[in-house]
């Protein structure tokens, strides 16, 4: 994965609840595991923006209830800094649900994407309504 330019705390541990803001028919999902995250030996995985994760579904159409998928995550209520300065908070906790490769399996996503997302994972950003 590439770094990204703005300084993205690690702001939902393990467990914790994101809402699924694409259109496959997930609504709640929970972190399981984060893909890269490098830490102490039994410290709990921890995602920040761009992060790609592992979630179960918890809410949702049945067929997708109780499955693992890979998702990257939008959008955090922590936020985080930009170089210039800038300070990026959300109202919720978001996730794209996507393939091994990173391509999104929806059509469209809903709210906006922070344009730090774009430079990790550019098909994301191509489906985002408004890039902040």
């Amino acid at each position: 994965m590439r770094a990204i330019s703005a300084r993205s705390s690690r702001a939902v541990s393990y467990m914790g609840e994101f809402e699924c803001s694409d259109n496959t028919g997930a609504k709640v999902v929970y972190l399981i595991t984060v893909f890269g995250h490098k830490t102490k030996r039994r410290q709990q995985p921890s995602a920040g923006i761009g992060d790609m994760l592992n979630i179960v579904v918890k809410k949702g159409k049945p067929e997708m209830r109780k499955k693992i998928f890979r998702a990257v995550v939008i959008r955090t209520k922590k936020g985080m800094r930009r170089a210039n300065g800038l300070h990026l908070k959300f109202d919720n906790n978001a996730v794209v649900i996507v393939d091994n490769d990173g391509i999104p399996k929806a059509t469209e996503i809903k709210g906006c994407v922070p344009k730090e997302v774009g430079e990790r994972w550019p098909k994301i950003v191509g489906l985002a309504s408004t890039i902040v």
